[in-house]
């Protein structure tokens, strides 16, 4: 495991390629998922320097949530509300360049300004989404979504 992460100040791309090894290191040899997912937050937080980061896992009818990086955060989100609901529905990621211009958006600090949710899909089933929020507009686009999946397949999901 690493004790510390390398923060390095580069474009997206070139932050993405540092730290998924160290994100792989962290969990190398961890079989808990919710340990796991607490230590894919804390790196992307730290890297990014993102307002909020965080999971939230699907119990039954609504999305709880779990490990996260940030302010405060919404507890439970129903299927099809704001966008991590709504990413929940449709299985499928969504990038929110202004989250004002979202239908629906559930504003858990009105700081955030735009949002990238990614469901972590096992089975054909959505389990989780991890979800991302920026304190700028239009600050994800399918870089994000490309190493953001790439990170969601590091989990050991059952």
């Amino acid at each position: 495991m690493a004790d510390d992460l390398r923060i390095i100040l580069a474009g997206k791309e070139e932050q993405y390629q540092s730290i998924i090894p160290q994100i792989e290191a962290l969990l190398e040899g961890e079989a808990d998922v919710i340990a796991n997912m607490g230590n894919i937050c804390a790196a992307l937080k730290e890297q990014f320097n993102f307002l909020w980061v965080g999971f939230y896992l699907v119990k039954k009818d609504d999305l709880v949530l779990g490990p996260f990086q940030g302010p405060v955060a919404c507890t439970r989100i129903t299927l099809g509300k704001g966008v991590c609901g709504t990413s929940w529905k449709e299985k499928k990621v969504l990038i929110v360049p202004d989250v004002d211009e979202f239908p629906g958006h559930i504003a858990c600090s009105s700081l955030s300004r735009s949002e990238i949710v990614i469901p972590v899909i096992s089975n054909d089933r959505v389990v989780a989404v991890l979800d991302v929020d920026s304190i700028e507009l239009d600050s994800f686009s399918n870089v994000d979504e490309r190493f953001l999946n790439q990170i969601i397949s590091l989990l050991k999901l059952s």
